[in-house]
């Protein structure tokens, strides 16, 4: 029997979903397998199963762990000493900066349409959404219709999705974005 390989770094389940990630988004989710996750990280497959039971299992991780990501930059913003006009313009930067800095994590998160992962698709997203709409309800005084908040993710959500097929950064259209955002608000604020 020949010596175990010596291994560069310890397997984490971090360093899996990275990889994970890279792969779905390179060929699919239906396209990508435990194996060849196992290969592109130069471990035995068996490896990757001590972590996560199956790739469905690991593709929730992923969706869970960019939303609780989303979640943590919304919470940032809202903990800042500043007036509610501001906190709000910042959520929707924040939103839109977030998307484009991270895009494979925004793709996980909303673009894939494979129907095996749809299931794990919808928990996570409905949970972040009901925490932007709670914040953004509450920014604007509790004076803003459902229907206007759902409008106003739907635009930020547009922009980041044509953006990131494009492959442009926050950096390349934070001008426009800021544009973009002043003009939401001022939509909103003229009631």
């Amino acid at each position: 029997m020949s010596p175990r390989k010596a291994v560069e770094q310890e397997l984490t389940r971090e360093i899996i979903m990275d990889t994970a990630r890279e792969l779905f988004m390179k060929n699919g989710y239906e396209h990508v397998s435990m194996r060849q996750i196992s290969k592109a990280l130069g471990y035995s497959h068996g490896a990757i199963y001590y972590h996560f039971k199956n790739k469905a299992e690991l593709f929730y991780a992923l969706v869970k762990a960019d939303f609780s990501l989303l979640d943590e930059t919304l919470e940032n913003i809202l903990k800042k000493p500043i007036d509610p006009q501001s906190k709000l313009k910042e959520v929707f930067l924040g939103f839109i900066e977030f998307g484009l800095t991270h895009q494979s994590h925004y793709e996980i998160m909303f673009l894939i349409k494979d129907e095996e992962v749809r299931n794990f698709q919808q928990q996570e997203p409905n949970l972040s959404y009901e925490k932007f709409a709670k914040a953004i309800y509450s920014l604007c005084g509790n004076k803003v219709k459902l229907t206007e908040i759902w409008s106003v993710f739907l635009s930020l959500h547009g922009l980041v999705s044509h953006y990131c097929r494009s492959g442009q950064t926050y950096e390349d259209v934070s001008s426009l974005a800021e544009t973009y955002v002043n003009f939401i608000l001022r939509a909103m604020l003229r009631k």
